[in-house]
Protein backbone atom coordinates (compact mmCIF):
# COMPACT_ATOMS: atom_id res chain seq x y z
CA UNK A 1 0.00 0.00 0.00
CA UNK A 2 1.31 3.44 -0.91
CA UNK A 3 1.41 5.63 2.18
CA UNK A 4 -0.18 9.04 1.74
CA UNK A 5 -1.13 11.94 3.92
CA UNK A 6 -3.90 11.19 6.37
CA UNK A 7 -7.53 11.47 5.41
CA UNK A 8 -8.99 12.42 8.79
CA UNK A 9 -12.00 10.41 9.98
CA UNK A 10 -14.81 12.19 11.77
CA UNK A 11 -13.11 11.62 15.13
CA UNK A 12 -10.26 13.90 14.07
CA UNK A 13 -12.39 16.95 13.28
CA UNK A 14 -11.45 19.88 15.50
CA UNK A 15 -8.35 18.23 16.98
CA UNK A 16 -6.45 21.26 18.22
CA UNK A 17 -2.67 21.51 18.33
CA UNK A 18 -0.22 23.95 19.91
CA UNK A 19 3.55 24.34 20.12
CA UNK A 20 5.40 24.31 23.43
CA UNK A 21 8.15 26.79 24.20
CA UNK A 22 11.73 25.50 24.57
CA UNK A 23 11.43 25.85 28.36
CA UNK A 24 8.16 23.93 28.42
CA UNK A 25 9.63 21.23 26.20
CA UNK A 26 12.54 20.88 28.62
CA UNK A 27 10.14 20.62 31.56
CA UNK A 28 8.12 17.87 29.89
CA UNK A 29 11.31 16.03 29.05
CA UNK A 30 12.57 16.26 32.62
CA UNK A 31 9.30 15.75 34.49
CA UNK A 32 7.37 13.36 32.24
CA UNK A 33 9.46 11.53 29.65
CA UNK A 34 12.73 10.86 31.48
CA UNK A 35 11.07 9.63 34.72
CA UNK A 36 8.95 7.28 32.60
CA UNK A 37 12.05 5.83 30.94
CA UNK A 38 13.83 5.61 34.30
CA UNK A 39 11.12 3.36 35.74
CA UNK A 40 11.79 0.81 32.99
CA UNK A 41 9.72 0.72 29.84
CA UNK A 42 10.21 -3.00 29.17
CA UNK A 43 11.26 -4.37 32.57
CA UNK A 44 10.33 -2.37 35.65
CA UNK A 45 13.18 -1.18 37.86
CA UNK A 46 11.84 -1.54 41.44
CA UNK A 47 14.21 1.07 42.90
CA UNK A 48 13.19 3.62 40.28
CA UNK A 49 9.49 2.86 40.82
CA UNK A 50 9.96 3.32 44.58
CA UNK A 51 11.71 6.63 43.97
CA UNK A 52 8.90 7.77 41.66
CA UNK A 53 6.35 6.89 44.33
CA UNK A 54 8.28 8.75 47.03
CA UNK A 55 8.72 11.83 44.84
CA UNK A 56 5.20 11.74 43.39
CA UNK A 57 6.69 11.84 39.88
CA UNK A 58 3.69 10.40 38.02
CA UNK A 59 1.23 12.66 39.84
CA UNK A 60 3.34 15.74 39.11
CA UNK A 61 3.64 14.69 35.46
CA UNK A 62 -0.14 14.47 35.12
CA UNK A 63 -0.60 17.88 36.74
CA UNK A 64 2.00 19.46 34.45
CA UNK A 65 0.32 18.12 31.31
CA UNK A 66 -3.09 19.24 32.54
CA UNK A 67 -1.77 22.77 33.11
CA UNK A 68 -0.21 22.88 29.65
CA UNK A 69 -3.44 21.66 28.07
CA UNK A 70 -5.39 24.38 29.87
CA UNK A 71 -2.83 27.06 29.04
CA UNK A 72 -2.98 26.35 25.32
CA UNK A 73 -6.57 25.07 25.20
CA UNK A 74 -5.32 22.21 23.05
CA UNK A 75 -5.68 18.48 22.38
CA UNK A 76 -2.04 17.97 21.39
CA UNK A 77 1.22 19.73 22.17
CA UNK A 78 4.29 19.68 19.92
CA UNK A 79 7.67 19.48 21.64
CA UNK A 80 10.97 20.03 19.87
CA UNK A 81 13.44 17.57 21.39
CA UNK A 82 16.91 16.86 20.04
CA UNK A 83 15.90 18.02 16.57
CA UNK A 84 12.77 15.86 16.45
CA UNK A 85 9.09 16.76 16.69
CA UNK A 86 7.36 14.89 19.50
CA UNK A 87 3.60 15.36 19.83
CA UNK A 88 2.05 14.76 23.25
CA UNK A 89 -1.60 13.72 22.95
CA UNK A 90 -3.45 15.42 25.78
CA UNK A 91 -7.09 14.46 25.22
CA UNK A 92 -9.08 11.31 24.46
CA UNK A 93 -10.03 12.84 21.10
CA UNK A 94 -6.39 13.23 20.05
CA UNK A 95 -5.45 9.79 21.35
CA UNK A 96 -8.37 8.20 19.53
CA UNK A 97 -7.30 9.80 16.26
CA UNK A 98 -3.85 8.26 16.46
CA UNK A 99 -4.87 4.87 17.84
CA UNK A 100 -7.61 4.43 15.26
CA UNK A 101 -5.18 5.55 12.55
CA UNK A 102 -2.77 2.67 13.20
CA UNK A 103 -0.82 1.34 11.31
CA UNK A 104 -1.17 3.95 8.54
CA UNK A 105 -0.41 6.77 8.98
CA UNK A 106 0.53 6.09 12.63
CA UNK A 107 2.70 3.00 12.90
CA UNK A 108 3.65 1.10 16.04
CA UNK A 109 7.19 0.45 14.77
CA UNK A 110 8.69 3.67 16.11
CA UNK A 111 12.44 4.28 16.20
CA UNK A 112 12.49 3.83 19.97
CA UNK A 113 10.33 0.72 19.96
CA UNK A 114 12.38 -0.98 17.24
CA UNK A 115 15.59 -0.28 19.14
CA UNK A 116 14.11 -1.67 22.33
CA UNK A 117 12.06 -4.69 21.30
CA UNK A 118 14.68 -5.92 18.83
CA UNK A 119 16.70 -7.08 21.84
CA UNK A 120 14.31 -9.99 22.45
CA UNK A 121 11.67 -10.08 19.69
CA UNK A 122 13.29 -8.79 16.48
CA UNK A 123 10.45 -10.22 14.36
CA UNK A 124 7.62 -9.14 16.66
CA UNK A 125 4.46 -7.64 15.21
CA UNK A 126 4.86 -4.34 17.08
CA UNK A 127 8.05 -3.53 15.20
CA UNK A 128 6.86 -4.81 11.82
CA UNK A 129 5.49 -2.78 8.91
CA UNK A 130 3.45 -3.24 5.75
CA UNK A 131 2.12 -6.60 4.52
CA UNK A 132 4.41 -8.53 6.88
CA UNK A 133 2.93 -6.70 9.86
CA UNK A 134 -0.55 -7.62 8.66
CA UNK A 135 0.42 -11.29 8.37
CA UNK A 136 2.03 -11.35 11.80
CA UNK A 137 -0.93 -9.57 13.35
CA UNK A 138 -3.35 -12.08 11.80
CA UNK A 139 -1.22 -14.94 13.10
CA UNK A 140 -1.22 -13.53 16.65
CA UNK A 141 -4.97 -12.96 16.55
CA UNK A 142 -5.62 -16.50 15.33
CA UNK A 143 -3.71 -18.14 18.19
CA UNK A 144 -4.77 -15.69 20.90
CA UNK A 145 -8.37 -15.61 19.60
CA UNK A 146 -8.55 -11.84 19.90
CA UNK A 147 -12.17 -11.46 18.82
CA UNK A 148 -13.58 -14.12 21.15
CA UNK A 149 -14.68 -13.21 24.69
CA UNK A 150 -13.69 -16.67 25.93
CA UNK A 151 -10.60 -18.50 24.68
CA UNK A 152 -10.95 -22.16 23.77
CA UNK A 153 -8.35 -23.00 26.45
CA UNK A 154 -10.48 -21.53 29.25
CA UNK A 155 -10.99 -24.87 31.01
CA UNK A 156 -7.26 -25.61 30.96
CA UNK A 157 -6.42 -22.08 32.13
CA UNK A 158 -8.90 -22.27 35.01
CA UNK A 159 -7.67 -25.68 36.13
CA UNK A 160 -4.02 -24.65 35.99
CA UNK A 161 -4.76 -21.41 37.85
CA UNK A 162 -6.50 -23.27 40.65
CA UNK A 163 -3.64 -25.74 40.94
CA UNK A 164 -0.92 -23.09 41.01
CA UNK A 165 -2.72 -20.70 43.34
CA UNK A 166 -3.69 -23.51 45.72
CA UNK A 167 -0.07 -24.65 45.87
CA UNK A 168 0.98 -21.04 46.43
CA UNK A 169 -1.12 -20.39 49.55
CA UNK A 170 -1.01 -23.86 51.10
CA UNK A 171 0.88 -23.65 54.39
CA UNK A 172 1.36 -19.87 54.17
CA UNK A 173 0.09 -17.10 56.39
CA UNK A 174 1.82 -14.37 54.35
CA UNK A 175 2.17 -13.71 50.65
CA UNK A 176 4.82 -11.50 49.07
CA UNK A 177 5.71 -10.63 45.50
CA UNK A 178 8.58 -13.09 44.86
CA UNK A 179 6.40 -16.10 45.72
CA UNK A 180 3.41 -14.80 43.77
CA UNK A 181 5.55 -13.90 40.76
CA UNK A 182 7.10 -17.37 40.71
CA UNK A 183 3.69 -19.06 40.91
CA UNK A 184 2.23 -16.84 38.20
CA UNK A 185 5.28 -17.55 36.05
CA UNK A 186 4.65 -21.30 36.35
CA UNK A 187 1.04 -20.71 35.35
CA UNK A 188 2.04 -18.65 32.32
CA UNK A 189 4.58 -21.19 31.09
CA UNK A 190 1.92 -23.91 31.34
CA UNK A 191 -0.59 -21.82 29.38
CA UNK A 192 1.83 -20.76 26.66
CA UNK A 193 4.15 -23.76 26.38
CA UNK A 194 2.51 -26.63 28.25
CA UNK A 195 3.07 -28.43 31.54
CA UNK A 196 6.51 -29.51 30.36
CA UNK A 197 7.70 -25.91 30.71
CA UNK A 198 6.28 -25.39 34.20
CA UNK A 199 9.62 -25.62 35.98
CA UNK A 200 11.74 -23.92 33.32
CA UNK A 201 12.70 -20.83 35.28
CA UNK A 202 15.87 -20.54 33.18
CA UNK A 203 13.75 -19.62 30.17
CA UNK A 204 12.17 -16.77 32.14
CA UNK A 205 15.56 -15.65 33.45
CA UNK A 206 16.96 -15.45 29.93
CA UNK A 207 13.97 -13.40 28.79
CA UNK A 208 14.31 -11.07 31.77
CA UNK A 209 17.97 -10.49 30.97
CA UNK A 210 17.08 -9.57 27.39
CA UNK A 211 14.26 -7.32 28.60
CA UNK A 212 16.71 -5.60 30.91
CA UNK A 213 18.85 -4.85 27.86
CA UNK A 214 15.75 -3.64 26.03
CA UNK A 215 15.23 -0.96 28.68
CA UNK A 216 18.33 0.72 27.24
CA UNK A 217 17.15 0.45 23.62
CA UNK A 218 19.92 1.66 21.27
CA UNK A 219 22.20 2.60 24.18
CA UNK A 220 23.09 -1.06 24.78
CA UNK A 221 24.43 -3.43 22.09
CA UNK A 222 22.30 -6.45 21.32
CA UNK A 223 23.53 -9.73 22.76
CA UNK A 224 23.02 -12.06 19.85
CA UNK A 225 24.37 -15.09 21.69
CA UNK A 226 21.98 -14.56 24.60
CA UNK A 227 19.03 -14.17 22.23
CA UNK A 228 20.11 -17.36 20.43
CA UNK A 229 20.20 -19.29 23.73
CA UNK A 230 16.75 -18.00 24.63
CA UNK A 231 15.28 -18.86 21.25
CA UNK A 232 16.76 -22.37 21.28
CA UNK A 233 15.33 -23.05 24.73
CA UNK A 234 11.96 -21.62 23.71
CA UNK A 235 11.94 -23.77 20.56
CA UNK A 236 12.38 -26.98 22.56
CA UNK A 237 9.05 -26.28 24.24
CA UNK A 238 7.26 -25.03 21.13
CA UNK A 239 8.41 -28.07 19.16
CA UNK A 240 6.49 -30.31 21.58
CA UNK A 241 3.22 -28.49 20.72
CA UNK A 242 1.82 -29.85 23.97
CA UNK A 243 -1.96 -30.30 23.80
CA UNK A 244 -3.89 -27.75 25.84
CA UNK A 245 -1.31 -25.00 25.34
CA UNK A 246 -0.92 -22.03 23.04
CA UNK A 247 2.05 -23.88 21.54
CA UNK A 248 -0.35 -26.53 20.23
CA UNK A 249 -2.61 -23.87 18.69
CA UNK A 250 0.43 -22.19 17.15
CA UNK A 251 1.41 -25.48 15.50
CA UNK A 252 -2.05 -25.69 13.88
CA UNK A 253 -1.62 -22.37 12.07
CA UNK A 254 -0.29 -22.13 8.55
CA UNK A 255 2.20 -19.31 8.08
CA UNK A 256 4.95 -18.65 5.61
CA UNK A 257 8.48 -18.65 7.10
CA UNK A 258 8.79 -14.86 7.02
CA UNK A 259 6.05 -14.56 9.63
CA UNK A 260 8.32 -16.37 12.12
CA UNK A 261 5.64 -17.98 14.33
CA UNK A 262 8.11 -18.82 17.11
CA UNK A 263 9.30 -15.22 17.06
CA UNK A 264 5.87 -14.00 18.17
CA UNK A 265 5.92 -15.94 21.44
CA UNK A 266 8.44 -13.77 23.36
CA UNK A 267 5.92 -10.93 23.34
CA UNK A 268 3.25 -13.19 24.81
CA UNK A 269 5.55 -14.11 27.69
CA UNK A 270 6.52 -10.45 28.12
CA UNK A 271 2.87 -9.33 28.25
CA UNK A 272 1.99 -11.93 30.86
CA UNK A 273 4.65 -10.46 33.17
CA UNK A 274 2.67 -7.21 33.22
CA UNK A 275 -0.43 -9.30 33.94
CA UNK A 276 1.21 -10.66 37.09
CA UNK A 277 1.85 -7.14 38.35
CA UNK A 278 -1.75 -6.18 37.63
CA UNK A 279 -3.05 -9.25 39.44
CA UNK A 280 -1.03 -8.41 42.57
CA UNK A 281 -2.19 -4.78 42.51
CA UNK A 282 -5.81 -5.89 42.05
CA UNK A 283 -5.44 -8.14 45.08
CA UNK A 284 -4.18 -5.10 47.01
CA UNK A 285 -7.22 -3.04 46.01
CA UNK A 286 -9.66 -5.82 46.85
CA UNK A 287 -8.00 -6.34 50.23
CA UNK A 288 -8.63 -2.68 51.12
CA UNK A 289 -12.04 -2.13 49.47
CA UNK A 290 -14.70 -4.11 51.31
CA UNK A 291 -17.63 -3.56 48.96
CA UNK A 292 -15.88 -4.75 45.77
CA UNK A 293 -14.32 -7.62 47.74
CA UNK A 294 -17.74 -8.88 48.88
CA UNK A 295 -19.09 -8.62 45.36
CA UNK A 296 -16.12 -10.53 43.94
CA UNK A 297 -16.47 -13.28 46.54
CA UNK A 298 -20.17 -13.69 45.78
CA UNK A 299 -19.62 -13.79 42.01
CA UNK A 300 -18.14 -17.28 41.41
CA UNK A 301 -21.11 -19.04 43.00
CA UNK A 302 -23.41 -17.56 40.36
CA UNK A 303 -21.34 -18.83 37.43
CA UNK A 304 -20.66 -22.13 35.76
CA UNK A 305 -18.34 -24.02 38.13
CA UNK A 306 -16.40 -25.28 35.10
CA UNK A 307 -14.83 -21.83 34.92
CA UNK A 308 -15.00 -18.82 32.67
CA UNK A 309 -14.60 -15.10 32.98
CA UNK A 310 -15.88 -13.32 36.08
CA UNK A 311 -17.46 -10.06 34.84
CA UNK A 312 -17.11 -8.04 38.03
CA UNK A 313 -13.67 -9.38 38.88
CA UNK A 314 -12.64 -8.61 35.30
CA UNK A 315 -13.90 -5.06 35.80
CA UNK A 316 -11.74 -4.82 38.93
CA UNK A 317 -8.70 -5.91 36.92
CA UNK A 318 -9.42 -3.40 34.16
CA UNK A 319 -9.78 -0.56 36.62
CA UNK A 320 -6.51 -1.56 38.25
CA UNK A 321 -4.81 -1.19 34.87
CA UNK A 322 -6.51 2.18 34.45
CA UNK A 323 -5.19 3.35 37.82
CA UNK A 324 -1.69 1.93 37.33
CA UNK A 325 -1.00 1.32 33.63
CA UNK A 326 1.54 -1.34 32.81
CA UNK A 327 2.46 0.68 29.71
CA UNK A 328 3.15 4.24 30.82
CA UNK A 329 3.68 5.62 27.32
CA UNK A 330 2.07 4.44 24.08
CA UNK A 331 4.16 5.42 21.07
CA UNK A 332 3.33 5.95 17.43
CA UNK A 333 5.28 7.41 14.48
CA UNK A 334 3.78 8.93 11.34
CA UNK A 335 4.46 7.19 8.03
CA UNK A 336 3.40 10.24 6.02
CA UNK A 337 2.64 13.91 6.48
CA UNK A 338 -0.42 14.49 8.67
CA UNK A 339 -2.41 17.66 9.16
CA UNK A 340 -3.53 18.74 12.61
CA UNK A 341 -5.74 21.80 12.96
CA UNK A 342 -4.42 23.07 9.65
CA UNK A 343 -0.80 22.47 10.67
CA UNK A 344 1.18 19.94 8.60
CA UNK A 345 3.40 17.60 10.60
CA UNK A 346 6.16 15.82 8.66
CA UNK A 347 6.60 12.11 8.17
CA UNK A 348 8.53 10.59 11.07
CA UNK A 349 6.86 12.73 13.73
CA UNK A 350 6.62 10.91 17.08
CA UNK A 351 3.31 10.78 18.94
CA UNK A 352 3.14 9.95 22.65
CA UNK A 353 0.13 9.01 24.76
CA UNK A 354 1.04 9.35 28.43
CA UNK A 355 -1.33 6.73 29.84
CA UNK A 356 -1.55 8.10 33.41
CA UNK A 357 -2.91 11.38 32.06
CA UNK A 358 -5.82 9.87 30.13
CA UNK A 359 -6.58 7.24 32.76
CA UNK A 360 -6.45 9.66 35.71
CA UNK A 361 -7.83 12.78 34.04
CA UNK A 362 -10.45 14.38 36.29
CA UNK A 363 -11.46 16.67 33.41
CA UNK A 364 -13.01 13.65 31.67
CA UNK A 365 -13.64 11.21 34.51
CA UNK A 366 -15.05 12.30 37.88
CA UNK A 367 -13.31 10.48 40.71
CA UNK A 368 -10.52 9.37 38.40
CA UNK A 369 -8.22 8.73 41.37
CA UNK A 370 -10.61 6.25 42.99
CA UNK A 371 -11.17 2.53 42.39
CA UNK A 372 -14.25 2.32 40.12
CA UNK A 373 -14.84 -1.18 38.69
CA UNK A 374 -18.36 -0.12 37.67
CA UNK A 375 -16.84 1.91 34.83
CA UNK A 376 -16.24 -1.32 32.95
CA UNK A 377 -19.71 -2.82 33.30
CA UNK A 378 -22.56 -2.23 30.89
CA UNK A 379 -20.67 -0.15 28.34
CA UNK A 380 -18.52 1.79 30.79
CA UNK A 381 -15.40 0.77 28.87
CA UNK A 382 -16.46 3.21 26.16
CA UNK A 383 -15.95 6.13 28.54
CA UNK A 384 -13.36 8.47 26.98
CA UNK A 385 -11.12 8.45 30.04
CA UNK A 386 -11.05 4.65 30.08
CA UNK A 387 -9.41 4.57 26.69
CA UNK A 388 -6.16 2.69 26.91
CA UNK A 389 -5.95 -0.18 29.43
CA UNK A 390 -4.90 -2.51 26.58
CA UNK A 391 -4.29 0.22 24.00
CA UNK A 392 -7.07 0.62 21.41
CA UNK A 393 -7.75 0.63 17.70
CA UNK A 394 -6.33 -1.80 15.11
CA UNK A 395 -3.21 -2.35 17.24
CA UNK A 396 -5.10 -3.14 20.44
CA UNK A 397 -3.40 -5.87 22.48
CA UNK A 398 -4.32 -9.10 20.64
CA UNK A 399 -4.17 -11.08 23.87
CA UNK A 400 -6.37 -8.79 25.97
CA UNK A 401 -9.18 -11.35 26.49
CA UNK A 402 -6.74 -14.18 27.18
CA UNK A 403 -4.78 -12.08 29.68
CA UNK A 404 -7.96 -10.98 31.43
CA UNK A 405 -9.16 -14.60 31.66
CA UNK A 406 -5.84 -15.67 33.14
CA UNK A 407 -5.73 -12.92 35.76
CA UNK A 408 -9.35 -13.42 36.81
CA UNK A 409 -8.85 -17.18 37.00
CA UNK A 410 -5.83 -16.73 39.29
CA UNK A 411 -7.51 -14.13 41.50
CA UNK A 412 -10.75 -16.09 41.61
CA UNK A 413 -8.84 -19.14 42.80
CA UNK A 414 -7.11 -17.13 45.55
CA UNK A 415 -10.24 -15.36 46.78
CA UNK A 416 -12.54 -18.39 46.81
CA UNK A 417 -11.23 -19.71 50.10
CA UNK A 418 -8.86 -17.09 51.50
CA UNK A 419 -8.97 -13.53 52.77
CA UNK A 420 -6.03 -11.17 52.19
CA UNK A 421 -5.00 -8.10 54.17
CA UNK A 422 -2.51 -5.67 52.68
CA UNK A 423 0.88 -5.09 54.30
CA UNK A 424 2.28 -1.90 52.78
CA UNK A 425 3.35 1.60 53.69
CA UNK A 426 1.14 3.01 50.96
CA UNK A 427 -2.50 3.48 51.98
CA UNK A 428 -5.22 2.36 49.58
CA UNK A 429 -8.25 3.48 51.57
CA UNK A 430 -11.70 2.85 50.12
CA UNK A 431 -13.23 6.05 48.76
CA UNK A 432 -9.98 8.01 49.00
CA UNK A 433 -7.74 9.19 46.14
CA UNK A 434 -5.25 6.47 45.26
CA UNK A 435 -1.55 7.14 44.65
CA UNK A 436 -0.42 7.59 41.06
CA UNK A 437 2.50 5.20 41.57
CA UNK A 438 2.17 1.89 43.40
CA UNK A 439 5.17 -0.42 43.51
CA UNK A 440 3.82 -3.95 43.58
CA UNK A 441 7.17 -5.57 44.37
CA UNK A 442 7.37 -4.07 47.87
CA UNK A 443 3.96 -5.11 49.22
CA UNK A 444 2.69 -8.23 50.93
CA UNK A 445 -0.43 -9.74 52.46
CA UNK A 446 -1.51 -11.74 55.46
CA UNK A 447 -3.57 -14.79 54.49
CA UNK A 448 -6.54 -16.12 56.45
CA UNK A 449 -8.73 -19.03 55.34
CA UNK A 450 -12.31 -17.86 54.89
CA UNK A 451 -13.61 -20.59 57.19
CA UNK A 452 -11.64 -19.05 60.08
CA UNK A 453 -13.32 -15.66 59.73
Amino acid sequence: MRETAETPPSATVGTRIAFASPLESARVLGEVLLPTVAQGVILRRPAAVAAAAALGSDRRAVRLLQRLRERYDTDALVLRLAGRDVVLLLSPRAATRVLQGTPVPYRTATVEKRASLAHFQPTGVLISDGPLRAERRAFNEAVLETELPVHRLTDQITAAARQEMSALVTGRDRLEWPAFSAAFGRLVRRIVLGDGARADTELTSLLDALRGDANWAYLRPRRGSLLHRFRLRLATHLDRAEPGSLAALLAEQRARPGVDPYGQVPHWLFAFDAAAATAFRTLALLSTHATPRRRVRDEPAALDPAGGPYPYLGACVLDTVRLWPTTLAILRESTAMTVWDGTPLPRGTSFVIYSPLLNRDTAYLPGADRFQPELWLGGGAEHPAALVPFSAGPAVCPGRSLVLQTVTAALGALLREHDFRLLARTRLDEGSPLPHTFGHTSIGFTITPVWMM
